[in-house]
């Protein structure tokens, strides 16, 4: 099955609009299409985001609660990686091309021009949409 790290940015998508890609993933990881890798750095990043005052008329905390609930019991939660300085130019990104590396993620779906804009990274760096139609062409056996 097909590892992928989404970052904090396509869970709080999904979460907050049940339209577009984002939504989409959160759907095909419960029937099993993809396996999600997360990170207690990456479960507190998304928690900070949805917790934004911005977010309050959204979701309330015990939302965020089950939401990050429901994606450890969906996801495989492995340990923070080491810090990796310097493989991205936002600093803030490193962590999640490292978590991406040493999970063995097959991709690191993201919708960061940052993240976007590397030259050769490894795993890739996908949009929602290109890890969309990269499980569809792979078909049930993803």
């Amino acid at each position: 099955m097909i590892r992928a790290v989404l970052d904090p940015g396509m869970l709080v998508a999904a979460l907050l609009s049940s339209q577009g890609a984002p939504a989409q993933l959160v759907r095909l990881l419960v029937k099993g299409c993809f396996q999600l890798v997360l990170s207690p750095k990456l479960l507190e990043e998304t928690e900070r985001i949805l917790k934004r005052p911005k977010f309050r008329d959204h979701v309330n905390p015990e939302e965020v609660q089950d939401y990050l609930a429901f994606l450890v019991r969906w996801g495989e939660l492995v340990p923070d990686p080491p810090e990796s300085p310097g493989l991205c130019p936002d600093p803030g990104d490193d962590y999640l091309v490292a978590l991406a590396r040493a999970s063995r993620a097959r991709v690191l779906v993201s919708g960061d021009r940052h993240l976007l804009g590397l030259s050769h990274p490894e795993p890739p760096v996908l949009t929602p949409r290109a890890f969309l139609e990269l499980l569809e062409s792979l078909g049930p056996q993803a």
